[in-house]
This record gives C-alpha cells, structure tokens and sequence, in this order.
C-alpha cells in the first residue's frame, strides 16, 4: 500500500511546491510509482508538471466534492512511473463547501484509498494554511513533510507546524506522523543559512533530512517551462539534490 506524505508548512513561500514537484519526479525516476496530489487552489504543482490546469474536467475539487471518481481525475504524465490529480483556482470554493459536510475532513482520504495500493508514494502539496484542504490531506497521510526556508523566521514555522500535528493527532488522525524536515532555498554565503540548520538539528535532529536544497536559479527557472528540474537541466544541482532527498525517503519508508 502507498505512503501518503502531506507537504505541508503554514508559512508560505518556503518551497513546498518546489518539493512536491521534484521529490515526486525524482521519485518516479527511480522508478518507484507516484502519484502526486495537487491541494493547494493555486495550482502550483499541477502547472509546474506540464498540465493545463483550466483544461482539466476533473480536478482534486470534483473528487473531494464526489462529483467524480479518482480515476477519473488522475492524469498520468508523460514520465513513466508519476500520474498527477491536478487543481485549480474552483478548489478555493471547496473551503467554504465544507463547512457545510458532515464527513468534510475525510473526503480526500475516502477518494484515494482505492487507489493506494496502485502507488508506492503519494506525495501532497498543501495550502500554505490550516483550512479544511490541509486538514484533509493531513487525514489522508500517514506523514508529513515539512520544507523550512533557511531564514530567520524558520523556527516560528516550525513551532507552527509541531502544534497542528499535536492537533490533528488528537482529533483527525492519530497514527499522523512526521516524515522529516528539508531545509529549502539555503545560501552557503550567507551565515544566517548555516545558523538556522545548526539550530533546527540542535533542538529535533532525528527529524531532519541529510540533504539540504540549495537556493538556484534553475529550480526557480523550471516551473514555467512546466517541468520538474531534472528534465529541466538533469545535471544541475538542483537535479542532484533532489534525486538524494528521494533516496533518503526511500531508505526512511522501507527500511524497516
């Protein structure tokens, strides 16, 4: 059965998209069987894999609505090995839609369990808050991911991030874990990076991931080509990195 890993920080702008897009491709190269979910309405991930979003019938909106079937939204991109459930700007409505549904924070993990055992992983992109899409996608998962920008607000995410686990442990799902931490967007010239590192592995070690994602030019150049970084430049850093991070998930997930 596939590990469902949420992607998730409640601080924005710290990468979250940028991991969903090229853990999964990297993933995939190694031929592991992903399917990427898009949950955020921004709809980052999906136009950063090459689709469309505003061409799709079916998006995550009209699966968590029970308007359609998994299969029916799951577009299987042109990489072997990675489908995508994609989204789009409809899914912002589905907030407010919700709060109506008896069963609102199980509708994700209802969806995708007929598939589970289809994929190995089944990597989340999250809203960059706490609504009812990241509480569905935090019911959905067996973990979560959590991508901190190397800056000097890192630490108040984190304590943010701890706090709606302990939250949805007690009231959603309460095998809910954490998968570990990736330090994103680093600057090897500037000290503030190195100081954030020192201090998140001071505190909660046994969380945090080896590989570190550097701040490049070409992960930031990639998604408007739609396109994960290693189709986009296969020999750059960026490429490199991220093929690491998914082999430290894959030893983390079957090392048992």
């Amino acid at each position: 059965m596939g590990k469902v890993i949420a992607i998730t920080n409640q601080k924005g702008g710290v990468g979250k998209s940028t991991t969903a897009i090229n853990l999964s491709a990297a993933l995939a190269q190694l031929r592991k069987r992903v399917l990427t979910i898009d949950i955020d309405p921004q709809g980052n991930t999906t136009s950063g894999l090459g689709v469309e979003k505003y061409e799709q019938e079916n998006t995550v909106y009209e699966l968590i609505s029970e308007n359609c079937d998994v299969k029916d939204c799951i577009v299987h991109l042109k990489k072997k090995y990675h489908d995508l459930i994609p989204a789009n700007m409809n899914l912002a409505g589905a907030e407010i839609e919700l709060n109506e549904v008896q069963d609102r924070d199980l509708r994700l993990k209802k969806a995708i369990d007929p598939v589970r055992e289809d994929y190995d992983f089944i990597i989340i992109d999250c809203p960059p808050s706490l609504g009812q899409l990241t509480l569905n996608a935090l019911t959905a998962s067996d973990s979560m991911l959590v991508p901190i920008q190397c800056e000097y607000y890192a630490m108040e995410g984190l304590a943010q991030v701890l706090y709606t686990l302990d939250l949805v442990k007690n009231g959603l799902n309460p095998d809910l874990k954490i998968e570990g931490i990736v330090f994103t967007m680093y600057d090897s010239r500037n000290n503030l990076s190195q100081e954030v590192v020192d201090s998140v592995r001071e505190n909660i070690s046994e969380y945090v991931f080896d590989t570190i994602i550097p701040r490049t030019v070409r992960l930031a150049e990639a998604p408007s080509y739609g396109l994960p970084i290693n189709e986009y430049d296969k020999h750059c850093i960026g490429t490199k990195r991220y093929r690491k991070l998914a082999k430290e998930l894959i030893k983390r997930s079957f090392s048992i």
